[in-house]
């Protein structure tokens, strides 16, 4: 099984949690409201802003190129969304401490993905009543490239993570969705 599986399999029950905690269904029905939106895009410029730096900081040389690093940064476009959603910038009632570089990809792992479902909820809220006016710097933030991003992204660390690290990877994503279903 590769980590990416290991991931998967091991982080569901999170990712329906912050499906829930969101109001994904809403989406597809088309009853998804701008504060709906609003609340996704505050609570996931908290995320960032505890830990983009907090993981990029952990990630070694050989990370950042194969990873393009510098092409993955999110927090800026998320505060282009704050600004252009008129929401105030704040601050997390707690804060996001990764043990090394093993953990930080399983936190990148939560943030790619959101990623990739972003862009779905970004090409459904297009079509969606009262959105016209949204651009969706974030979620929509790789374009055309999205899928490509999403699997570069996963054959790295399929090719780089060894099974003895797959727990440590796990713990992660699972620190960082934590965060993200506990902030506030």
């Amino acid at each position: 099984m590769t980590v990416s599986e290991y991931l998967k399999q091991n982080t569901a029950e999170y990712h329906d949690a912050a499906e829930k905690l969101f109001s994904s269904e809403k989406i597809f029905n088309r009853t998804f409201t701008l504060e709906d939106y609003k609340k996704i895009i505050r609570t996931n410029y908290l995320m960032l802003l505890n830990s983009e730096e907090e993981i990029f900081s952990k990630l070694s040389e050989r990370f950042s190129e194969k990873l393009q690093l510098d092409d993955r940064k999110k927090l800026s476009l998320i505060e282009e969304d704050l600004k252009s959603l008129e929401l105030k910038r704040s601050i997390a009632s707690h804060e996001l401490i990764l043990a090394n570089e093993s953990e930080a990809l399983g936190a990148m792992y939560v943030i790619e993905g959101s990623t990739l479902g972003g862009n779905v909820i970004a090409k459904q809220l297009s079509k969606t009543d009262g959105f016209d006016e949204v651009t969706f710097n974030f979620f929509g933030c790789y374009h055309e490239n999205t899928g490509a991003m999403w699997k570069d992204f996963k054959e790295v660390l399929d090719t780089e993570i060894t099974e003895p690290h797959y727990d440590d990877v796990l713990s992660g994503a699972k620190k960082l969705y934590t965060f993200l279903l506990n902030v506030n």
